[in-house]
């Protein structure tokens, strides 16, 4: 997520809002901003109910079996301003893909 605070003028070029989700708690957040030197663009806290957003998009590890329950998945949206969900992408825990992709998107979809 640090990369989205690089390339934050390059998505406010798009009028695009980065926003962070997760199901951590906002002392959690607050942590971890700190810990990285700060972040610019709002988090949203998911904790309690634990997991509603995650859940709403699908994202919620739900199977308790599974590790990471309770979790959500590593996760990108891109929700236009009419609120349609224009672009997902799922993918590993440790792996997040490179911005210039989403900026793809976002040249393709604002044009």
């Amino acid at each position: 997520m640090p990369s989205y605070e690089d390339d934050l003028s390059r998505f406010e070029e798009h009028d695009t809002q980065v926003l962070g989700i997760s199901v951590d708690s906002i002392p959690s957040h607050e942590a971890w901003q700190k810990s990285i030197g700060g972040i610019s663009y709002p988090l949203c806290s998911d904790f309690y109910p634990h997991g509603e957003v995650s859940k709403a998009f699908g994202v919620l590890r739900e199977n308790p079996n599974e590790p990471a329950y309770g979790a959500s998945e590593r996760a990108l949206f891109i929700i236009d301003k009419e609120g349609i969900v224009r672009f997902i992408d799922v993918h590993p825990i440790a792996e997040q893909p490179d911005n210039e992709e989403l900026f793809d998107i976002l040249r393709k979809l604002n044009s």
